[in-house]
């Protein structure tokens, strides 16, 4: 079973198109660990109770599994995107939101995107398409994020610190 760090952190940039990253991640050492394929995303709430904490509760179903994720508020950065992040895999989802239910949440946000992930030692890449537009997520060593949107040519011009929850709700989605 793979460790994961309770703290997330993470570098979003909106890039043009997702196929010219593909090679470039490749000739950076990434391998790709799941192929581009629906998500679909719904925070749940009580109210506002989470939101107004700055913390989430997600129920994600992508590359055949449901996992629960919580996200607690975010730590000041200038740069990058830094959180406490919980996460297990679920068997049953319905199940799962019988019991979010049962605890007074409810589905509060609906998001679909496209998404496929690379990683290696360091580093996971994601590449997701929106119908905002294409993100290119970094997330991992702080260090490590930012020689690889180095090495990508992707400047601070291209960073999108609002969170995909955030856009949704920009753009009328969800």
């Amino acid at each position: 079973m793979k460790h994961r760090n309770p703290i997330e952190t993470e570098l979003k940039l909106r890039v043009p198109a997702i196929a010219p990253l593909q090679a470039l991640l490749s000739s950076m050492g990434f391998k790709e660990e799941t192929p581009s394929q629906p998500e679909v995303s719904v925070l749940w709430d009580r109210g506002e109770e989470l939101r107004a904490k700055g913390e989430a509760l997600r129920v994600r179903r992508y590359g055949g599994r449901v996992i629960l994720t919580w996200k607690g508020a975010k730590l000041p950065d200038p740069l990058l995107k830094i959180r406490p992040e919980q996460e297990t895999a679920v068997d049953d989802g319905g199940e799962l939101e019988a019991i979010l239910h049962a605890l007074g949440f409810a589905p509060v946000l609906r998001m679909k995107k496209t998404r496929a992930v690379w990683a290696r030692e360091e580093l996971t890449a994601c590449l997701d398409e929106t119908p905002f537009g294409c993100f290119l997520e970094l997330e991992g060593d702080p260090n490590a994020i930012k020689a690889a949107a180095e090495h990508l040519s992707l400047g601070a011009d291209r960073v999108e610190p609002r969170s995909y929850p955030t856009l949704f709700r920009a753009h009328g989605l969800g």
